[in-house]
């Protein structure tokens, strides 16, 4: 065996411990230290006194059973892995110590390749899928770069960002370095390809010129909600502001539990990727321009006075009056703990409504107090340490708590983001007058300076329903990893932004975002 396992240091407990000798010796000659005892008293004294890697537990023993030396081996060690060996297969016995945490469960009689099998599962398991997930990416890295030269749809880029964040997820139980840098070399290799093709059909998109135009922020409703509407059953829209697909992903197994997704979907997002924009398109139906010009009772420009987002509730009405869906609708918004524990206190008195939207802001305020708050920064500093807060946030939240109950009702469920966010490290310089907006991965205006070739370019607001403040105003986005500093302090705000997650600009992390369907296993 490796070196690893020469340290390894089992106890064995069976009251018929001589006539597992052969199997001693066996692992003692793979480099194993056995530490055999015929009894539960022998087992708690001995893991008082002494450190081992991993208990062997016979189920069936005299005095103490070995689940009650398992029980009392919990308060002394709870997380050395027990591995239980019994000869009953009844179900109760087994859901008991499955129930009691046990690392595994063996059935007598046990074959040394078994124990040898059981040992790495418990022992070596990390560093196994490590290397397996390794060797496997090292195999799809050359076939996602031959996606990447080929000319792709939008269904195509849904798909190379897919395996991305896949693999991104994946190479978290790795230790290589190399080829986690790998991996960020060829995202942003793709994130360049995706901001092309982005900057190159979008304006074809929104005015419905491409056969192959993906789902966008003020379609999304219309082609993804309105049809489960028309089906009669009970609708939940869950909008979790800010949410990326690999939040998605890591937030999945625990919503597994209690719902099967029927669909696992990405659209795109419109520009500037951002809950003034992209959201109330979202609950218009229609783009912003047009939300300016037809309502301007619910519009607040960017230099107004005032909060961008608070008529969502009107927008979507609006939209359902339009395509003539006449239902019940309610509108919750979450943007603090105490509000999310009313809701779910009252969450059954929304079951009287065709259709319930429930908005929750905790991931963009995550992203924003990341940015302001060096103990947040400190939690999250890398992308694995930003998945893990936002799903430990999650596992504890109301708005879980809300999709446990909804779960034994029969219902539809939806959850849905307005754009993502993308960790950047990457300044370029602009100049603006003191009216520019402050969003560091877009900005608007009538006297910017920039390098064009740095940014994606607007100067024709209009043209992309975007509105202009003047004659003069144009929009410039951010692509990939950068973001905007201005030339005075420069180097003090490129260090202070750097490493931050914004969101407003053009990448796939801001761009394509998940929408989900949801059927309760129940």
């Amino acid at each position: 065996m490796a070196e690893t396992m020469n340290k390894t240091k089992i106890l064995w407990a069976d009251d018929e411990i001589s006539m597992l000798k052969p199997h001693i010796i066996y692992l003692q000659e793979k480099g194993f230290e056995v530490v055999a005892v015929n009894s539960g008293d022998e087992v708690i004294d001995l893991v008082a006194e002494e450190a081992f890697d991993i208990i062997f537990l016979d189920e069936q023993m005299p005095g103490m059973s070995g689940i009650e030396v398992l029980e009392k081996l919990k308060e002394i060690q709870p997380n050395i892995p027990v591995v239980m060996i019994t000869k009953s297969e009844e179900e109760s016995i087994m859901e008991d110590a499955i129930g009691s945490n046990i690392a595994d469960y063996l059935i007598k009689p046990v074959k040394p390749s078994q124990i040898l099998i059981s040992l790495k599962r418990n022992l070596e398991n990390k560093k196994l899928v490590s290397e397996k997930s390794t060797m496997i990416y090292q195999q799809q890295f050359r076939e996602i770069g031959m996606q990447l030269q080929d000319r792709l749809g939008q269904s195509e880029w849904v798909d190379v960002y897919k395996k991305l964040v896949r693999w991104e997820i994946e190479l978290e139980k790795s230790d290589d370095e190399g080829i986690s840098e790998i991996l960020n070399m060829q995202k942003n290799e793709a994130n360049t390809g995706f901001c092309k093709f982005y900057e190159r059909n979008y304006k074809q998109w929104l005015y419905g010129k491409e056969d192959d135009k993906p789902v966008l922020s003020h379609t999304l409703l219309k082609e993804k909600l309105f049809p489960q509407l028309d089906k009669g059953k009970k609708l939940f829209l869950l909008v979790i502001d800010n949410l990326r697909y690999d939040q998605w992903k890591v937030i999945e197994p625990m919503i597994g539990e209690y719902f099967r997704v029927e669909e696992d979907g990405l659209y795109y997002s419109i520009l500037p990727t951002t809950t003034q924009y992209a959201r109330n398109a979202l609950f218009s139906g229609i783009m912003p321009l047009e939300i300016r010009k037809r309502f301007p009772q619910y519009w607040v420009d960017e230099n107004e006075e005032g909060t961008k987002n608070q008529f969502e509730s009107e927008l979507l009405g609006e939209q359902l009056r339009r395509y003539g869906k006449r239902v019940k609708y309610s509108y919750n918004k979450i943007l603090k703990q105490e509000s999310g524990r009313k809701l779910f206190e009252n969450i059954s008195n929304l079951m009287q409504y065709d259709l319930n939207v429930i908005v929750y802001n905790f991931v963009d305020m995550l992203s924003h107090a990341r940015t302001e708050m060096e103990i947040i920064k400190e939690l999250a500093d890398d992308e694995a340490a930003y998945r893990s807060l936002m799903s430990s946030w999650f596992e504890h939240s109301s708005l879980f708590e809300i999709i446990k109950y909804l779960s034994t009702k029969d219902v539809k469920l939806m959850i849905t983001t307005d754009h993502g966010s993308i960790r950047v490290h990457d300044p370029i310089k602009i100049v603006g007058d003191r009216n520019v907006n402050t969003n560091l991965r877009y900005k608007y205006g009538k006297s910017l300076n920039y390098n064009a070739k740095e940014v994606f370019e607007i100067t024709d607001p209009e043209t992309y329903f975007l509105p202009k403040v003047n004659v003069s105003t144009r929009w410039v986005f951010a692509r990939g990893y950068h973001f905007f500093a201005y030339p005075n302090n420069y180097n003090y705000y490129a260090r202070y932004y750097s490493n931050t997650f914004q969101h407003g600009g053009l990448s796939m992390e801001e761009i394509l975002i998940p929408f989900i369907t949801l059927e309760s296993k129940k």
